[in-house]
């Protein structure tokens, strides 16, 4: 392995070396009502979820506070934190400027949208003109909103985290290694053939698409997976919010879309004390997605060893209350596949499942983004 494939995480193998792994929480053990999810072999499917995925506990160190900013009645902090390998996190903590009282905590999850060069940024409005990318990916997914913002205007203190390999914790790949600067000058080549320019920000985010596959490769010899090293990174933020001063962490919950919805999936199934979560636009049985579906998706959806063990509507059996959202259009799930997951997770949950049908493709609408937010008000403010 080339030192340019772990750049900026050279010291990742050696932390994974001594990383002890993840302990799942049940919602018991902080003293937290487990709303029935607490089913026979619920406790053994987490650790081996755990197991699957490579998941390592990590803990955030040395966290600052390093801008703050009030706008549209919400006060925004820019937080970072060391966990120990990589590069330093970024995440925006907002909350309403003005509240009393302890809020509940929402985690808010971004996107995978195959773009690198920002993370978190695409759900928040700092004040600032956005990153580029942020923009665009706010246009195609979002319906040109910002929904960690208006998570924070309705009450919530809201916690978006650049994901592993995102933004802050993007890979240098400035002296990519050699299979990846082929790969690369091929791509450039067909540009130019094109007529095509990119800016940085695109060419890196292309570069990363296709560093991806290395990346898993790496994660896996290392003895975790990509999937797993992303749930990580989240598991530690997820314990920043609740330790947050003025945050309840007795009423924490989780929203994703797209990759982000993978991201709330996986930490809900991980940690009880998430109490409700939002699922949007990526839920369907495990079994549709393959062959056909197999390149259409990353790595944080189809790691290795997950769907011999787990479909997908399980891992949301393990959490506590869930809103999964599907666009009837949504051209990255097979229609049939995303009706079979529903009526299985109707089947498991009851009434702790909420499934919900937009006439939408993949994206998140504003309608999927009221219907979210009111979702979270109804079951982490009583």
């Amino acid at each position: 392995m080339s030192t340019g494939a772990l750049a900026g995480y050279a010291d990742w193998p050696a932390f994974l070396a001594g990383a002890p792994a993840f302990v799942p929480v049940d919602a018991d053990q902080r003293g937290i009502a487990a709303d029935g999810a607490a089913m026979d072999g619920a406790a053994s499917d987490r650790r081996a979820l755990v197991e699957v995925l490579g998941v390592r506990a990590a803990t955030a160190a040395d966290v600052r506070v390093e801008r703050e900013w009030v706008v549209d009645d919400v006060r925004g902090r820019l937080l970072s934190w060391s966990l120990g390998f990589g590069p330093r996190t970024h995440a925006y903590l907002l909350e309403p400027a003005e509240h009393d009282g302890d809020l509940p905590g929402v985690l808010a999850l971004h996107a995978h949208g195959g773009v690198r060069s920002t993370g978190a940024e695409q759900l928040v409005d700092t004040g600032r003109a956005p990153h580029p990318s942020a923009a665009r990916l706010r246009a195609r997914g979002y319906a040109g909103r910002t929904p960690a913002n208006d998570l924070a205007r309705s009450g919530f203190a809201v916690l978006a985290t650049d994901a592993f390999s995102w933004g802050s914790r993007a890979f240098d790949l400035s002296s990519p290694p050699d299979v990846l600067e082929r790969l690369g000058a091929a791509f450039d080549a067909l540009h130019r053939e094109r007529g095509e320019t990119l800016s940085d920000e695109e060419r890196f985010d292309e570069l990363s698409a296709l560093h991806e596959y290395g990346l898993a490769k790496a994660a896996g010899a290392l003895g975790t997976s990509f999937a797993g090293a992303v749930a990580t990174d989240d598991l530690a933020a997820l314990e920043v919010l609740a330790e947050w001063p003025g945050v309840d962490a007795a009423r924490l919950g989780a929203i994703g879309f797209s990759g982000g919805g993978g991201r709330a999936l996986f930490v809900a199934a991980l940690d009880g004390r998430i109490a409700a979560s939002v699922v949007s636009g990526m839920m369907a049985t495990s079994a549709s997605l393959i062959p056909d579906y197999l390149d259409t998706h990353s790595w944080l959806l189809h790691s290795p060893g997950l769907a011999s063990r787990f479909d997908l509507p399980d891992l949301a059996a393990l959490g506590r209350r869930v809103l999964v959202q599907y666009g009837e259009h949504d051209e990255l799930f097979p229609p049939q596949g995303m009706r079979d997951a529903d009526a299985r997770l109707r089947a498991l949950l009851g009434d702790r499942y909420t499934g919900a049908w937009h006439d939408a493709g993949h994206e998140f609408t504003a309608a999927m983004q009221d219907e979210a937010r009111a979702y979270l008000a109804r079951m982490l403010r009583a």
